[in-house]
């Protein structure tokens, strides 16, 4: 029966995480941390490493379909990692340090507006916009600017460094919204992995079981997620977007007053 509900739960908490990666960048902690805390309860420090974990082969498979259909800024991409990294391990290591009734609701707040805000006010920027030269030239100090306060976040919280991103690739930045989640989640896939081990080496080993279920049933609605993206019109990609983050923000909400 424990293993049952290890599956049940893993498998929903897996689902959403995915969902919210593949069409959105989302980090997968935003919502498989909660679960797993409420419903297995696992250390929440642990939970955040697990659900870090699972978006490291999620973000990256995601990534790989999004750069098929060249829908990622690799170089850009490129700069705003490197200062990620850097602060996603300094976020993490203040976590630590920090009550787990602290981490959280940072996250929610931002998937909820955010949500909202691709159905209200989608983006439409294209590609052709995007590639603007005039802005070429800010982007490079704008993405490394922007990294070290997406880094810090992610690692403090584990959760709400790809809605970041994906708000500052899309408004700030300019991206269009293919290009942005696919942006987001080539650097997620790289800071998921600095973020777990992170994790794991300041905090202790996760239950195996529960974090190979966590990775499998992320990766897999990840790839339905980012296939299904790619071919969608702009509109389309908005609304599914705009629905699935408010979704996910509503449950993370209920799980976090259970």
């Amino acid at each position: 029966m424990e293993l049952f509900i290890t599956i049940l739960v893993t498998f929903f908490a897996g689902m959403g995480a995915g969902l919210g990666t593949g069409f959105a960048g989302m980090s997968a902690a935003a919502v498989i941390s909660p679960m797993l805390i409420t419903f297995l309860h696992i250390d929440p420090y642990i939970a955040v490493g697990i659900a870090l974990s699972s978006d490291v082969l999620a973000s990256a498979a995601s990534a790989y379909t999004y750069g098929k259909n060249k829908n990622i800024d690799i170089r850009n991409g490129l700069v705003m990692m490197v200062s990620v990294l850097l602060f996603t391990i300094v976020g993490s290591y203040i976590s630590s340090l920090i009550p787990s009734v602290a981490m959280g609701s940072f996250s929610t707040i931002m998937t909820l507006l955010l949500g909202i805000k691709f159905i209200v006010r989608p983006v439409m920027t294209t590609k052709e916009t995007m590639e603007n030269k005039s802005k070429k030239k800010k982007r490079a100090l704008q993405s490394l600017l922007c990294g070290v306060l997406i880094g810090f976040i992610c690692g403090f919280v584990g959760a709400g460094g790809g809605m970041m991103m994906l708000l500052i690739l899309t408004s700030v930045l300019g991206y269009e919204l293919k290009t942005a989640v696919g942006t987001s989640v080539f650097i997620m896939s790289f800071t998921a992995f600095t973020g777990a081990v992170s994790h794991f080496a300041i905090g202790s080993m996760p239950d195996v079981t529960v974090t190979i279920l966590c990775i499998f049933f992320t990766l897999v609605w990840a790839q339905i997620a980012a296939r299904y993206a790619n071919k969608a019109k702009p509109e389309t990609l908005n609304r599914a977007v705009g629905i699935v983050l408010v979704l996910l923000g509503v449950v993370i909400e209920v799980f976090s007053l259970v």
